[in-house]
């Protein structure tokens, strides 16, 4: 059987290139309009996306305000308010929202996520991530960022108290038995009672399981902790490769690491975010990216290669090469794809804070319909990914294009649904509802 595509829209709510509020045609509010993003959800349906894939931050991007007064990122939707929202408006395009196992706790994220499933019949998704932005600590009490490595030691203990939480009723534990007055089985309850390094927390959850069993949890770090957290307990992974032959690596190494453990490699699609800019010819499409690039401010471009590299590179010789970055405490996969492209690429410090500062780095497909799908085609089938977490240049332009256009030839080579195969996200992804871990074999 031919292998398929799985499609993400990764929304920021709307798009991560910094410039693409400002492109022509583009809806410079479309990060706060709900009307827009209702209509870009129903676009990613009408198109047959597995999911909006929202990002999140607990704090404005750390950069100069000199920057940070050009980005939308600013002010955009809570994360759980706006899917609940667009729960009511679509019927099978899943929700995925981004939840910090750094500044949150278990029983928050636990208690959400199985709403929103609720709410949404099964659609929802849960991107666990550490928290990379250092600002973040000062909005919860802290002076200094968590350290990376115990950030991502709580996140695998963070990880097994939420599902812990989740399983805290059986399937079949509410009764609802009107004529003896009895809502649900005690027996079939369990209190977590969880105690560990980092985490406290009794339980039970005081909201039945969810739809899905678990929301399909999804992770993005490409660290050595963040491959292996993901090996453990990822169902997607949201890859940042930008060339074929890192997508190929990095697919092999985290699939063989779940092999190792013991875990069915077909129980995890691997999504690199893909930028994808449409055009007639290959040239009209390149020349709509020069366009959008041309929008961002130098400002902007050197204070995105500051956050991502945790370091301050104003300060740096902007037409030298890059020098040699410190360890910090930032994203470390971030951080290194840059500090080898610059190397492999031969790039200054200038050149690559403009590359940066559009789409971030991420893997660029810019040409027409066929060679998009020539490209997507090439890296699904030479297993460099199981689909792709798409983003748009600019909205609601380039996501029509994308829909409109790529989605019919990907269908035409059979690559990609014409229909959803199910109602959960779970069933979309072809991915299995997890067992009840204290109820497999009866009471606990």
């Amino acid at each position: 059987m031919t292998r398929k595509l799985r499609l993400g829209a990764f929304m920021r709510p709307i798009s991560i290139h910094t410039a693409a509020w400002r492109y022509p045609g583009a809806n410079p509010a479309a990060n706060f309009d709900l009307e827009a993003i209702v209509g870009y959800a129903r676009t990613l349906e009408r198109g047959r996306f597995d999911a909006f894939f929202m990002a999140d931050h607990l704090a404005v991007l750390n950069m100069p305000m000199e920057a940070l007064k050009r980005s939308a990122t600013v002010t955009s939707f809570e994360p759980f308010t706006l899917l609940s929202a667009l729960a009511m408006v679509t019927e099978r395009l899943g929700l995925i929202a981004t939840a910090s196992t750094t500044y949150n706790e278990p029983f928050h994220v636990a208690r959400r996520f199985a709403s929103l499933d609720h709410i949404s019949k099964g659609r929802a998704g849960w991107n666990l991530v550490t928290s990379g932005n250092p600002h973040e600590a000062m909005n919860f009490g802290r002076d200094e960022h968590v350290e990376h490595a115990t950030r991502y030691q709580r996140a695998r203990e963070f990880y097994d108290v939420v599902t812990g939480l989740w399983d805290s009723f059986a399937d079949d534990a509410f009764l609802r038995d009107v004529e003896n007055g009895v809502f649900f089985d005690p027996d079939r309850l369990h209190v977590l009672n969880h105690a560990g390094e980092h985490l406290k927390v009794r339980g039970p959850l005081n909201i039945a399981r969810p739809v899905q069993g678990w929301p399909v949890v999804v992770q993005a770090g490409a660290s050595e902790a963040g491959r292996q957290l993901a090996a453990e307990t990822a169902e997607v992974v949201f890859g940042s490769a930008n060339n074929l032959a890192d997508g190929q690596r990095f697919y092999a190494d985290v699939k063989g690491r779940m092999k190792a453990i013991g875990r069915d490699p077909d129980h995890l699609k691997i999504l690199p975010g893909a930028f994808i800019v449409v055009g007639d010819t290959v040239e009209a499409a390149k020349a709509k990216k020069r366009r959008l690039d041309s929008l961002v401010n130098a400002a902007s471009g050197i204070a995105s290669l500051s956050v991502q590299l945790g370091t301050d590179v104003s300060k740096f010789d902007l037409d030298g090469p890059l020098p040699p970055i410190p360890e910090t405490n930032a994203s470390k996969s971030a951080r290194q794809k840059l500090i080898d492209l610059a190397e492999r690429e031969q790039m200054t410090v200038r050149e690559l804070a403009q590359y940066v500062g559009g789409a971030y780095g991420t893997l660029e497909l810019i040409g027409t319909p066929k060679t998009i799908a020539d490209q997507m085609e090439e890296w699904l089938m030479t297993e460099a990914c199981d689909g792709f977490n798409v983003m748009f240049p600019y909205l609601p332009g380039g996501l029509d294009e994308v829909v409109d256009l790529v989605v019919p030839e990907l269908q035409r080579r059979g690559l990609f649904r014409t229909e959803y195969e199910g109602r959960t996200l779970r069933e979309n992804l072809g991915l299995p509802r997890p067992e009840n871990r204290f109820f497999e074999n009866g009471p606990a």
